[in-house]
C-alpha cells in the first residue's frame, strides 16, 4: 500500500487529450484501470460488482467515436464506479444490506443514465455503508488498511484513492461524500441540494449525489455532464456553470468556521489547518472568525447542533421505509441500523418539526452571510481516518465506525455546495479542507477550489 506522500493520482482529462490523435484509447485506458483493480481490489475491497465485459464493450464503442472525431462529451470513455445505493441496469443494487442481497432492478438511476449518455463507462458498483448509514462494509482505506475509508460512500472514495478509477459517484445526507473524500485524498463536490437529479433516491430531504475524483477538472466535468442531461431534482433548476472547469477565483475574504467539531480536532490537524490559513493570509486573503464579526458568531450558533439536526431530520424521514425493511427481513439488517431506527421511532412529529425549524433558521443565517465573504472554509474531517478493525463482541457498538461527520453536517443542513480539496496530511494520511458557498454557487466554489489547488502548497504535520 503506497504512502500518501508518494501518491500520483490517476486522472482522465489528460488521457482524453491523447484519444483524439490516437496516442491513447479509451480501451487501453480501461485496461490499465483493470490492471490496478486486479492488484489493489483484493485489499481495498471497494467494489460489490464489476462489469468487465460491459465495460470493454463500452470502451470499444468510445474508442471508435474518438477515432471518428465524434466523442459524446469530454468524459466519453471515462471508467466510473457508482455507489451501490444507486440503481444500475447491468449490475445489482444491494445497498450494503443483507436484506437486499440479489436485488437487481435492471434500470438506471437518472445520474447513471446521464453518464452513459455522455459516453462514460460504468465499470463497477462501489461499496456503501449499510443503507447509506453508519454500519460499514468491507472497504479499507487505500493508504492504511487498518483505517476506515469513511462512509457511507466508502467504496467510491477508496476506489478513487486507490487509482482504480479516476472518478466515482457518491451520495451524502449528513457527511457521506465529503468525509470519505477527505480520508482518501479525493477532490469531491457535494452540490447544492437538488442540483443533480437523484432519480429514485428522493426519500430524504437532504440526500444529494456528487462526484469523487482525483482532479478538480474531472470532478467538475462529471458533475456538469450529468446535469446537462438529467438536470436537477423535480422543480429544481439543476447544477449551473460552464461546460468545463471554472476559472480560478482568488478570494478576497473568507469566513473560517469552527463548527461544533472544533473541540474534537487533534493538535496536529489544527497545526496543518493553521498552515493553510497562514498561506491565505500571506496571499492577502482576509480571514474572519467568530470573534471577529457578530454574523459569523450567529452562524456558528445556528449550526452548533448540526449532527443532531441532520440525524433527526434524516431519521424521521427514513423510519417508515426502514421499518418495512426490518419487518420483512429482521435478520438482514444490522444491529447498528436497528439501533438507529429505534432512535428515530422514539421521535415525535414535534421533534421533527423542531429539527426542520433549526435547519431553516441556519439557512436564513447563512444566506445573510452572502455579502460578508466569498465563501466559508473549514476542515472536512476532525483528523486522519480513525482506525477501524470491527466491533468487539460483547462490547457496545462503536458509535461512528466510519468517522465523525461533524464538519460535514453544516453544509448538508444548509443545502450549500461544498468542494473538498486534499491540501493537508497528518501522520502521512490525507485530510481535506472544504470550501462552502451559497446555494447555486457550485461553479464559483469550484473556481475558488481551483485557486487553492493551483496556488497553495500542501501542508504536512
Amino acid at each position: 500500500m503506497p504512502p500518501y506522500k508518494d501518491f500520483k493520482p490517476l486522472t482522465f482529462h489528460d488521457a482524453a487529450k491523447r484519444f483524439a490523435d490516437g496516442g491513447d484509447t479509451p480501451r487501453a485506458y480501461l485496461e490499465r484501470c483493470l490492471e490496478t483493480v486486479a492488484a489493489r481490489e483484493p485489499v481495498v475491497k471497494a467494489f460489490t460488482a464489476i462489469n468487465k465485459a460491459g465495460a470493454r464493450t463500452a470502451a470499444d464503442a468510445s474508442t471508435a467515436r474518438w477515432k471518428a472525431g465524434k466523442p459524446l462529451s469530454p468524459i466519453d470513455g471515462m471508467p466510473l464506479a457508482i455507489k451501490d445505493l444507486l440503481e444500475t441496469k447491468d449490475m445489482p443494487t444491494q445497498m450494503g444490506c443483507e436484506a437486499f442481497k440479489g436485488n437487481f432492478p435492471k434500470r438506471d438511476n437518472a445520474a447513471v443514465w446521464a453518464l452513459r449518455q455522455a459516453g462514460a463507462i460504468i465499470l463497477a458498483k462501489a461499496v456503501t455503508a449499510e443503507l447509506g448509514g453508519s454500519h460499514p462494509g468491507a472497504t479499507t482505506n487505500p493508504f492504511d488498511t487498518t483505517r476506515t475509508p469513511g462512509g457511507s460512500s466508502s467504496g467510491s472514495a477508496a476506489a478513487v484513492g486507490a487509482n482504480m478509477v479516476p472518478a466515482a459517484i457518491g451520495t451524502q445526507v449528513g457527511g457521506s461524500i465529503i468525509r470519505p473524500a477527505a480520508y482518501c485524498g479525493n477532490y469531491a463536490l457535494k452540490p447544492t441540494q437538488g442540483a443533480i437529479n437523484r432519480g429514485e433516491r428522493q426519500a430524504t430531504s437532504q440526500s444529494t449525489h456528487g462526484p469523487h475524483a482525483n482532479s478538480l477538472r474531472d470532478m467538475w466535468q462529471v458533475a456538469i455532464e450529468i446535469a446537462r442531461r438529467a438536470g436537477g431534482d423535480r422543480g429544481e433548476v439543476g447544477l449551473m456553470g460552464p461546460s468545463t472547469l471554472p476559472a480560478a477565483v482568488k478570494p478576497n475574504r473568507l469566513v473560517v468556521l469552527e463548527t461544533e467539531g472544533w473541540v474534537e480536532v487533534d493538535d496536529a490537524t489544527k497545526a496543518a489547518f493553521d498552515g493553510v490559513l497562514k498561506q491565505l493570509r500571506d496571499a492577502g486573503v482576509e480571514l474572519i472568525r467568530r470573534e471577529d464579526h457578530p454574523w459569523v458568531e450567529a452562524l456558528e450558533k445556528s449550526i452548533a447542533n448540526g449532527r443532531a439536526v441532520c440525524g433527526g431530520v434524516t431519521g424521521w424521514e427514513n423510519r417508515w421505509g426502514q421499518r418495512g425493511i426490518v419487518d420483512n427481513n429482521p435478520a438482514g439488517v444490522s444491529d447498528r441500523a436497528k439501533a438507529t431506527l429505534a432512535k428515530a421511532e422514539a421521535m415525535t412529529l414535534d421533534d421533527y418539526r423542531m429539527a426542520l425549524l433549526a435547519r431553516e433558521n441556519a439557512q436564513r443565517m447563512h444566506a445573510t452571510m452572502a455579502p460578508l465573504a466569498d465563501a466559508a472554509i473549514t476542515l472536512a474531517c476532525p483528523g486522519p481516518a480513525p482506525v477501524w478493525v470491527g466491533d468487539v463482541p460483547g462490547q457496545p457498538l462503536a458509535p461512528r465506525p466510519t468517522g465523525d461527520f461533524v464538519f460535514n453536517a453544516p453544509s448538508s443542513m444548509l443545502f450549500a455546495p461544498v468542494v473538498t480539496v486534499p491540501l493537508m496530511s497528518v501522520g502521512g494520511l490525507p485530510i481535506g479542507l472544504q470550501l462552502m458557498g451559497q446555494k447555486h454557487e457550485d461553479a464559483r466554489i469550484t473556481g475558488l477550489a481551483r485557486w487553492f489547488d493551483e496556488t497553495l502548497k500542501r501542508v504536512s504535520a
